[in-house]
Parts: structure tokens; sequence; C-alpha cells
């Protein structure tokens, strides 16, 4: 492609010598016109063809960019989209979703600016200005001299222009993806927008960070305006300059009426591509602006991967055990400090305690959402952080607190839990989880999209798509986290069946804040503070003046005296 496009512009650069032997014959044409016009017409032949030529390599040019091109953006914007899924919990905490999502499309258009310029434009630029004066060379050392010269200056003022520029479009830049992550960040919590009454204040925070976007984009763009004036200024002197000094070479009799033709093609040529360098240096360096918040993503390390020669994790009982962990998120709090805990096989336990005291720490850890610094978490004897991150999280189900849905349909969204199941397994899954209450009741019935995150279902509705996801999945450690919090009490019935059809045969944890829900629990463990301070089964613990006694009287007896 790019040999096609060099073809191309040497055409370009070929034509005005035959342009130059046509005004000349023009000139010196003598006698009968009949024996001038026959050459004429063979130079005018050759200038078709020279045209021809450039306008088929270049458009074959354009062809196998149109092959190439969109692969490359496409296999960009697929990095891109797997580098960030395999960063962990921590990264997603601390940046904006749509802010995330700006940045990769932002790359793709930055390859895509920068590879035009590259190919269409500096391609161009450099045969143009190569290739002319080499011509002009011949002709006279003086034009090419002072064109040189012009060229030299014009590139030196456009390239400091262009990095006076840069910090500014690496700010637009930076205020484009502020722009897009507030708008998510509102438009994403629309509810708590009319709930709150604050349409006013967050229409003031969008106005305040679009002004901010509007001031730099404007100075950028003057600035680019006034590169563009002095581009023009620069142009008409030097078309000036040269024209004189030729009009002196030709009263010398140096030049010819065809040099004249020479000059001006070239000028031409010259002022449409030399004026593209301002262009060129500018979309270059807003390609590498565009591109470096999104590089620097894809620059940081994964906080979690694969260990060297990871292996594929087996669970046949299911135990799991931790030993002597240590664990400190990256804000510095502390949660465990040398934490055991054990679990049998097959064994159902129930997490408890206050908020903050590590009951989901000890879940995400669990499903290596974080490294812990310390210790080890075995499950089966085997060691999890030597096991293979797909491994391990295929032998575990969850059902999240709050279950959030792709905007995709029901059946869709049940599958997730096993991407290979029939249409058949994903509505027995449904009904053993009491989906097909709701479900059936729809107009297009397991083909209805949830809307975003799920939003058309109501809470307890999510959670039940949740549990049928989990069973479908059939893992043989399965995690409930608050697993029936947005069901009411006949809801609740319902699944609490469900879940402990779901637990049978498998290793079971449950944190739950709702202590009604764990009264049958093989095992309750109470935690406060990253310690285990009780353990034991419901009617041991309530016996026992602790804090579990205590959790319990709260919320079966309430507040009343």
């Amino acid at each position: 492609m790019m040999f096609l496009i060099l073809l191309s512009e040497i055409a370009g650069v070929v034509a005005p010598v035959y342009y130059k032997k046509l005004f000349d014959g023009i000139d010196l044409a003598s006698g009968s016109l009949t024996d001038a016009i026959k050459p004429l017409v063979s130079i005018l032949v050759i200038i078709l063809v020279v045209n021809l030529a450039g306008w088929f390599f270049y458009r074959i040019a354009h062809i196998i960019n149109n092959y190439l091109q969109p692969r490359v953006i496409a296999d960009i914007e697929r990095t891109g989209f797997s580098y960030v899924l395999d960063h962990s919990n921590s990264f997603f905490a601390n940046n904006f979703t749509g802010s995330i999502v700006r940045k990769v499309r932002r790359l793709s258009r930055a390859y895509e600016d920068f590879s035009d310029v590259v190919q269409w434009d500096f391609m161009a630029l450099f045969t143009i200005i190569v290739g002319s004066l080499a011509v002009l060379w011949f002709r006279s050392r003086l034009i090419v001299l002072v064109t040189l010269t012009w060229i030299v200056v014009f590139t030196i003022v456009n390239y400091f222009v262009a990095r006076w520029r840069l910090k500014y479009d690496e700010k637009r830049a930076e205020n484009d993806s502020k722009v897009t992550a507030v708008l998510a960040d509102a438009i994403t919590n629309t509810q708590n927008v009319r709930l709150f009454t604050n349409k006013r204040y967050e229409e003031k925070l969008f106005h305040n960070i679009t002004e901010q976007h509007r001031k730099i984009t404007t100075l950028s763009w003057n600035i680019a305006e006034i590169n563009d004036g002095v581009q023009w200024g620069l142009m008409i002197l030097i078309e000036f300059a040269v024209m004189a000094i030729a009009v002196r070479l030709w009263s010398q009799g140096h030049l010819t009426i065809g040099d004249f033709a020479l000059l001006q093609g070239y000028l031409t040529g010259l002022f449409v591509h030399i004026h593209r360098l301002g262009r060129i240096i500018r979309r270059t360096y807003e390609a590498f602006a565009d591109a470096k918040e999104m590089v620097e993503i894809l620059e940081t390390p994964h906080e979690v991967t694969n260990v060297k020669n990871a292996k594929e994790l087996e669970v046949l009982s299911g135990s799991i055990e931790f030993k002597q962990v240590n664990f400190s998120y990256r804000t510095g709090r502390h949660v465990f400090k040398a934490f055991d805990l054990s679990i049998r096989p097959k064994e159902k336990v129930a997490l408890v305690g206050p908020s903050g005291s590590g009951k989901t720490t000890i879940v995400q850890l669990l499903l290596r959402q974080f490294n812990i610094q310390r210790g080890m978490i075995m499950i089966d004897g085997q060691n999890i952080a030597h096991a293979t991150l797909e491994s391990l999280r295929s032998k575990i189900a969850l059902v999240p607190q709050d279950p959030v849905l792709f905007h995709r349909s029901l059946m869709e969204n049940i599958r997730y839990g096993r991407l290979d199941a029939t249409d058949e397994e994903v509505i027995e899954a449904a009904r053993k989880a009491h989906c097909d209450m709701f479900i059936e009741k729809l107009p297009e019935t397991y083909d209805t999209f949830v809307g975003e995150r799920g939003i058309k279902l109501s809470g307890g509705e999510r959670q039940r798509i949740a549990i049928a996801r989990a069973i479908l999945k059939n893992a043989p450690i399965l995690i409930l986290d608050e697993a029936t919090s947005s069901l009411d009490s006949e809801s609740e019935a319902l699944i609490q069946d469900a879940l402990y059809k779901l637990m049978r045969d498998k290793t079971a944890l449950a944190i739950a804040h709702r202590l009604s829900t764990i009264l049958t629990m093989d095992r309750i463990i109470v935690m406060d503070k990253g310690e285990v301070i009780e353990t034991g089964t419901h009617k041991q613990l309530a016996r026992k003046k602790g804090l579990y006694q205590r959790l319990w009287k709260i919320q079966s007896e309430g507040f009343m005296p």
C-alpha cells in the first residue's frame, strides 16, 4: 500500500515535467500547425497516461487500506477490551465506566488518524518536496535554495506551534473523558437525581465540566487558526519570491515559458501538501494525546494474574481453608492479620457480623478479586494462588446481594451461568428459582430484554435471575451474598426452598444480615474487625452471651423494650 502511494505521488511529480514540454512546444511552434500539433498531442497522451497511472495506484492503495485499517481498528478495540476486563476490582472502583469506554474507542480513533497522516499526508508531502526540488535543481539552484529555506522555516514554525498546542490537546482529551464520566454517572443515577430533586445540581455540575472543555477546545482551535494564518502568509510570500526570481531568470534567458508552468505546477502541489504540514503535525500530536490515557491503562500491570505455570483447579470435595492470611486494601485499611478459617467439604457455613468485619472480603479473596499479602487460601488442599483464575472462578457460583444483569434477553442472562446450556435447561433453572412466575407473564417471556443493568426488573426479580444462573452453573462451591435481601416474605420462602436444593451436595458460604435466613446452616461464624469471635449452630450461639445473641435479639424482638 505504501509503495503504491509512493508511485502515485511520483506520477504527480512527473506530470509537471511534461506540462513544461507542452508549453515549450507551444511557444516554439513554427511553420505548419499540422507539424506542431502531432508532437503536442503525443505529450498530452503521455500526461494522460501519467495521471491515469497515479489515479490507478492511488485507488488500489485505498482499496488495500479499506481492507487493512478496519481490521487493525477492530484488533485495537478487542485488545483494549480484553485487557480492561482482566483488571481487578480496585481498577474499576477507581475509574468511571463511561470514561473507560471512551478511552478504548479513542485509542482506535487515534490509530486511524495517525495511520491516515503517515500514509496519505506524510508520504505525499515527502515525495512532492524531494521530487520537485530534485527536478528544479537542474533548472535553477537559486529557486531550490529559496524554496528549501522556506520549507525549513515553515516546518520549524509548525513544529513549535504543534508542541505548544500539544499540552492543550492533552487537557482537551482529559476533559473529554471527564465530560463522558460525569454524563454517564448522572444518567446511571437518574433515579437518585429525581428522588433527591437534584436536577439543577447535576445540570450545574455538567455545565461546569463542559464549560472547561469548551474553553480548552476554543483555545486549541484558536492556536490552529493562528497557525493557518501564518502558513498562508508564508505561502503568498514564497510564491511572490519564486515567481519574481523566475521572471528575472527568464529575462536573462535561463528559463523558458514551460519553466513557469513547471514552477506553478510544483508550487501548487507544494502548497496543497505543505499546507497540510501543520495539520499533519497537529493530528499526530492529537492522536498521541487521544491515545495517551488508554495507553496508560494498557501499560498498567494487572493486579491479579495467573502465576507462571498455573494449573487447573480440581475440586472433588470442596474444602476451603484460610491459613495465616494477611490482607490490606490499597487505601491502607487493614482487614486480616494471621486470619484462619476452615470449612469442611459440603459444609454449609454462614458469615455474620457488623459491616466492615471482613465477611465480603472473604468472598472477594476466595474469588481472587484481590491478592493477599501473606498466607494461603486452599481449596481441596490446592493453593488458589497457583491455580488459573478461570478454573478457580468456574468452580464457584456467586449469588450477589445486588445482581447486575446485561441489557440482553432473560434467556441470555440466565444462560450466562453456562453458555452451552439448552433452552430447556435454562427454563428448568428458572423454574427452580421461581423465575417462571413473573417471566411467563411478560409478553415476550424469555425473549424479554431487561434494560441496562436489569433496570426493567424489580430487585427481587433480578435476584431470582441470579439464583437461576447459579443453579444452571452448578458449581461445587456456592457463595450467597445476602441472596434473599431484595425479596418479600412470600418470595423469600419460595427462594429459600430453591437455595436449600441448590446447596445440596455443595460447599456453601452465605453472608447474611437477616439471621432468619441462616437458621438451618451447619455452622455460623461470627466475625468482628477481621477476626472470628464466635462459631457454632444457631441454637448454640443464641444461648451464648455474645455478639450473635445480641444481633439475634435485635432482629427477633426489635428495638422496643
